[in-house]
């Protein structure tokens, strides 16, 4: 067999998206950030929106989204993402505009902004990571960390007498007038990565299609904020995330 054939576009299995540019990632092994940004880089380049796309990168690990995805991006300061989005979708309503935000970024500091923009029916898409706790700041507690579990700053797990529930935000949002689509996916699978694929492809093309607002929750591992090896942090967030964060679509009301 020729070395052309091998490489040649029939016997193409994978290849690195466009979009994603050549540069180490900060990320810890086997963090679920590194794949959703690839989904995200994938979709916009299937969609040939490469151009026109907007991403608005918060506080937190994903602080240097725009160092991975060669597309426009404006920083937004810490919680405020919805807010920034919100006006750079109506400047300019042709952009396909999207937010990443973790939990503490959209869940605490950000809520109302989170809240007030989907309710809005703002044409944004807003790409949540939730893995329960704060990552990059040493481990501390979540507005979505699950009763029972251990961080930095509930050493003896979540109690909600003292600390509260943890926030369900799809399911909250499911509720307003102003969403169009309402997901909670995952990226610990192949199965599950086609899926979250699909869902982050349906939000963006809802957005463009003036339908109204999208939040995909990707439900995520942080295998270093828990003291887990990537392995054991995906059979923790199996056995104990998920029947919590229930995975698939909470509305969808862009099927006409």
């Amino acid at each position: 067999m020729e070395k052309n054939d091998i490489i040649s576009p029939e016997n193409l299995v994978y290849k690195k998206p466009t979009l994603m540019n050549d540069v180490p990632m900060h990320y810890c092994p086997g963090c679920s950030h590194g794949v959703v940004h690839k989904l995200v880089a994938e979709v916009i380049e299937e969609m040939g929106m490469e151009d026109k796309s907007i991403g608005v990168s918060p506080v937190g690990c994903a602080v240097f989204a725009y160092r991975y995805l060669d597309i426009d991006w404006q920083e937004a300061a810490h919680g405020r993402a919805p807010a920034v989005a919100t006006a750079i979708k109506r400047l300019w309503p042709d952009r396909l505009v999207f937010t990443y935000q973790g939990d503490g970024d959209l869940g605490c500091i950000g809520a109302a902004e989170t809240v007030h923009a989907l309710n809005r029916g703002e044409n944004i898409t807003i790409i949540f990571i939730n893995n329960a706790i704060y990552g990059m700041t040493g481990g501390q507690m979540a507005p979505t960390t699950l009763v029972g579990q251990k961080t930095a700053t509930c050493p003896y797990g979540r109690e909600p007498q003292l600390h509260g529930y943890p926030l369900k935000v799809p399911e909250m949002a499911a509720l307003f007038e102003g969403t169009c689509y309402v997901t909670r996916q995952s990226v610990n699978t192949v199965g599950h990565i086609l899926k979250a694929k699909k869902a982050i492809r349906k939000a963006f093309e809802a957005n463009m299609a003036g339908k109204g607002s999208c939040l995909v929750e990707i439900t995520s591992t942080c295998n270093s904020g828990w003291k887990m090896p990537p392995t054991k942090a995906n059979e923790w967030m199996e056995e104990n995330m998920f029947p919590f964060y229930p995975q698939g679509d909470l509305k969808d009301t862009t099927i006409e």
